[in-house]
């Protein structure tokens, strides 16, 4: 009987933490479909993936705003290697600024990408992962607890994204899905136009919450973390 090799959907996998997740698992053997709204920065993120085991990693240009582009994502996936097992919902953006200041367009590209593209992702997935009782993942954020200044459009879609994500659980868990949602605080990525450098070497690093999403897929059946939050564990590198 041949091997089972299950595979992965990341959202907004070509950089950051989602590349640290899609890293994490082709290392423990699972091929993995990484997501963007650019085909050829999806193509060249898979290429280097690909690095680690040839065949493993394959690159969809799709949008999460769209459902119809995340069931073609999910269809290219099947095409590809037949099943789908996890799903990871990492694609993000951020705007700040004050409320009086926060554009129309601005608010509706966060709610968007943040939450609305995370209901089309699990929308387009859901059937696969209840056949294979599969893993649900979110990457929210401490912002969907902690509110701040300037962060009414990414705490409107983070604090939604947590309630979205364990309602969800409920749902699904009688299907055999298991649900989580990561939330982190800071990490080292290129979120929000940053450049990641040797200052940033005190913050949560990308492969963080790659072994973290590893660790919650090899947890026992009867096991659910539901909701995980992560720290830096010195604040702002002091």
């Amino acid at each position: 009987m041949a091997e089972i090799i299950k595979t992965a959907l990341v959202t907004g996998g070509t950089k950051g933490i989602g590349y640290g997740i899609a890293e994490a698992l082709i290392h423990q053997g699972i091929r993995v479909a990484i997501t963007s709204r650019s085909q050829e920065a999806a193509d060249e993120a898979a290429g280097a993936l690909n690095g680690i085991r040839e065949g493993f990693a394959l690159g969809i240009g799709a949008d999460v705003r769209d459902l119809t582009s995340q069931q073609r994502a999910v269809d290219a996936l099947l095409q590809a290697w037949g099943r789908l097992d996890y799903v990871i919902a990492n694609a993000g953006v951020g705007h700040f600024a004050p409320i009086q200041d926060l554009s129309a367009e601005e608010w509706h590209e966060t709610i968007d990408i943040n939450l609305t593209g995370v209901f089309y992702t699990l929308k387009a997935a859901v059937d696969q992962l209840k056949q294979n009782e599969g893993y649900f993942i979110t990457v929210a954020s401490l912002a969907g607890t902690n509110f701040f200044e300037n962060g009414a459009a990414y705490n409107a879609s983070k604090f939604g994204l947590v309630g979205f994500t364990q309602a969800a659980m409920l749902d699904l868990r009688k299907f055999g899905i298991k649900v989580t949602t990561i939330m982190p605080g800071s990490v080292a990525t290129y979120f929000n136009n940053h450049q990641p450098n040797e200052k940033d070497a005190w913050k949560i690093q990308p492969e963080d919450i790659g072994r973290m999403v590893v660790d919650l897929i090899r947890m026992p059946a009867r096991t659910l973390p539901s909701k995980i939050e992560v720290r830096p564990t010195i604040p702002g590198g002091r």
